[in-house]
């Protein structure tokens, strides 16, 4: 089994960062390996003393027969250690099938869902993947949420990860 990878890139923004939502693309690799699976992912915000302040969304095999999908989150170990297990998953909103290799867009708005009630303040937006046959990596990029401002910010996986990008928009 491979050794799990976090890459941790500070980011200098323009402005604070942000009132409408928050945009998001994960790249997943396409990997020439003999046995491919797509890998389950889990996206979240921790605040600035490491406690969960959002999870925003987690990409499993959703549509397993007796929630089969399910036993393996698990093996998103971060995310799984810090928030999943106290989850009932399926979750609302937040639940979604793997995805394919390519750029994976998702938004999120301000006024409602994971992003709601977070507060102005600094965050650090995590990704995490996990591939069966495969390996286990982490990319984090510091953000400051807060009224007004635009920015963007990006951070690169080595492996299970490709280009993840984060933009605060208005």
């Amino acid at each position: 089994m491979r050794k799990a990878l976090t890459f941790v890139v500070p980011v200098v923004m323009a402005g604070s960062a942000h009132a409408g939502g928050l945009e998001l693309t994960v790249e997943i690799p396409k990997l020439s390996v003999s046995e491919y699976h797509r890998p389950y992912v889990a996206i979240w915000i921790e605040d600035k003393d490491k406690k969960i302040a959002a999870n925003l969304s987690v990409w499993y095999a959703v549509h397993l027969k007796d929630d089969e999908g399910e036993k393996w989150l698990k093996d998103i170990r971060q995310w799984w250690r810090r928030t999943g297990r106290g989850l009932d998953m399926p979750l609302d909103g937040v639940s979604s099938p793997t995805k394919p290799p390519g750029a994976n867009k998702v938004e999120f708005k301000s006024d409602s869902g994971p992003l709601a009630k977070l507060a102005p303040g600094d965050y650090t937006l995590i990704v995490e993947a996990s591939r069966e046959v495969g390996g286990k990596e982490m990319v984090e990029i510091p953000f400051t949420w807060a009224p007004g401002a635009e920015a963007v910010a990006s951070a690169k996986g080595k492996e299970e990860l490709g280009a993840v990008t984060l933009k605060l928009v208005k």
